[in-house]
């Protein structure tokens, strides 16, 4: 079934794809950390949809979701992506160089809080990806949605946490994810769909 999925999405670029076998054989054990094959596409629709040119990106790893992203902006869109590794961000950095769409993405190493305090404190991102720790997502939901145009999307990846969301005595990133989903639901400020894609996505809009 999941392959019937892939087949009827559209496929990776030769780049997306490339770079999807790159962190499988640099980083095997860290490899789940990647956005799945299907969310790639699904980013970029999201982009197109909106009209997106100013995305936040929370957690870029080796930067396929940034590339995905970037892909689907316009010439004059911009991408700021957070991350805090260079050493993971760096295969991100050689793949966006090679599919040409370097100069749309402000990569910027440092905690992701700080980068997201630092931005403009009026409405201007039109999409937000959220992918990083999961402890961390309530702050970054905080910071983000008064910087976020009306019409405009948060997207925030593991949302269903590998079914640990459903245990009464979750601890950890379980716990923490359990916690950022009431916490949207409990938000008037936007309205929000949870999907059961990948490890759970939810989409929300603000008002």
């Amino acid at each position: 079934m999941y392959d019937y999925v892939l087949a009827h999405n559209p496929p990776l670029d030769p780049d997306q794809r490339a770079l999807v076998e790159t962190t499988h054989r640099e980083f095997p054990e860290s490899a789940g950390m990647q956005s799945a094959e299907e969310q790639g596409p699904l980013l970029a629709f999201l982009v197109r949809l909106i009209g997106a040119r100013r995305v936040v990106e929370v957690g870029t790893f080796t930067g396929f979701s940034a590339l995905s992203m970037a892909r689907a902006l316009p010439a004059d869109g911009t991408l700021i992506a957070c991350d805090v590794s260079e050493e993971w961000t760096a295969y991100g950095r050689e793949a966006w160089a090679k599919a040409g769409v370097a100069d749309r993405i402000d990569l910027r190493i440092a905690p992701a809080l700080e980068t997201l305090k630092a931005l403009p404190a009026e409405p201007h991102i039109d999409l937000a990806y959220l992918d990083a720790d999961k402890g961390g997502y309530i702050a970054y939901w905080e910071e983000l949605v008064p910087r976020l145009r009306p019409g405009g999307l948060i997207v925030a990846d593991n949302v269903l946490f590998h079914g640990g969301v459903v245990d009464p005595e979750a601890t950890g990133s379980a716990r923490a994810i359990k916690e950022f989903n009431d916490h949207v639901v409990a938000d008037e400020r936007m309205e929000a769909v949870m999907l059961t894609v990948a490890d759970g996505v939810t989409l929300a809009r603000k008002r």
